[in-house]
C-alpha cells in the first residue's frame, strides 16, 4: 500500500488554493485511479448502485452507492446516514485502505490534517446527469473537510456561496483530481452540470465521484 502512495505528497503536485479553505489538487489521484476503480467495482458487487429518491419525491439523475462505517441515503423521509445499506439490509462496504489514505493524504495537502473519513459517497454520472446546487449538511461534525475525487471524463463543477442565491462560478474536474473544502468554506453550495458526452482511455464514458465526509 506505502508504494501507491510514493507520490502522493505535498511535494509532488501543485495545489491550485480557490480560496479560503478550498483547493484543488491536480491530478492528486490519477497514479492510483486504476486501484480505486477496481475497488469500486468490488463495493458495487455488494451494495450496487441506485438511483435515490428526494424527499420531494424526485429521482437522482445520478446513480450513487457508498462505503465505510456509514452510507448516505435519500428517500422520501430525508436525506440521512445509514449505518446499513437499506438495498440489501447488510453493513455497507467497509472503505477500502487505499480509499482512506488517498482521502487523509490529500486533505493534509489542503491544509487539513489528521482527516478520518467514515463515510465514502460514490456518484456515477453518464452523458446529461446532473448534481443540482446543494450543501453537505449532513454531518454531525462540520470541522472536518469534504474531499472529493473526479474520475473518468471531465465535468464543470459548481461552487457558490453560502446562500443558494450567491453567485456561482464554474470549474472544470479532470481525471484524477481532487477538490478539497473545508473551514470557512465548508458548507457552501454546490454541484455539477449536466456531464458532457467524451471519454477518457481506460475509462470509458463516464464519470465516477468519490466524496469522503466524517459523518459520525
Amino acid at each position: 500500500m506505502a508504494d501507491l502512495f510514493s507520490g502522493l505528497s505535498e511535494d509532488s503536485v501543485y495545489p491550485e488554493h480557490l480560496g479560503p479553505g478550498i483547493t484543488l489538487l491536480h491530478g492528486f489521484a490519477k497514479e492510483i485511479s486504476t486501484e480505486l476503480l477496481i475497488a469500486i467495482e468490488h463495493i458495487a458487487q455488494s451494495s450496487p448502485f441506485r438511483h435515490l429518491t428526494t424527499p420531494g419525491g424526485f429521482k437522482m439523475s445520478v446513480s450513487t452507492t457508498s462505503c465505510g462505517a456509514l452510507g448516505w441515503y435519500s428517500d422520501q423521509f430525508g436525506y440521512r446516514y445509514v449505518t446499513c445499506d437499506p438495498s440489501t439490509k447488510r453493513p455497507w462496504p467497509a472503505m477500502p485502505d487505499v480509499f482512506w489514505q488517498l482521502a487523509n493524504t490529500a486533505a493534509s495537502a489542503a491544509g487539513f490534517a489528521n482527516f478520518a473519513p467514515d463515510a465514502c459517497l460514490i456518484n456515477r454520472y453518464v452523458q446529461g446527469t446532473k448534481m443540482s446546487l446543494h450543501q453537505d449538511k449532513n454531518e454531525r461534525d462540520f470541522s472536518a473537510p469534504i474531499v472529493s475525487v473526479s474520475l473518468g471524463v471531465p465535468a464543470i463543477f459548481m461552487f457558490g456561496g453560502d446562500q443558494r442565491s450567491d453567485p456561482v462560478s464554474h470549474l472544470q474536474l479532470v481525471h484524477g483530481d481532487v477538490l478539497v473544502w473545508g473551514g470557512p468554506a465548508r458548507l457552501r453550495f454546490h454541484g455539477v452540470m449536466p456531464l458532457s458526452s467524451g471519454s477518457v482511455a481506460d475509462q470509458g464514458s463516464e464519470r465516477i465521484n468519490l466524496t469522503f465526509r466524517l459523518a459520525g
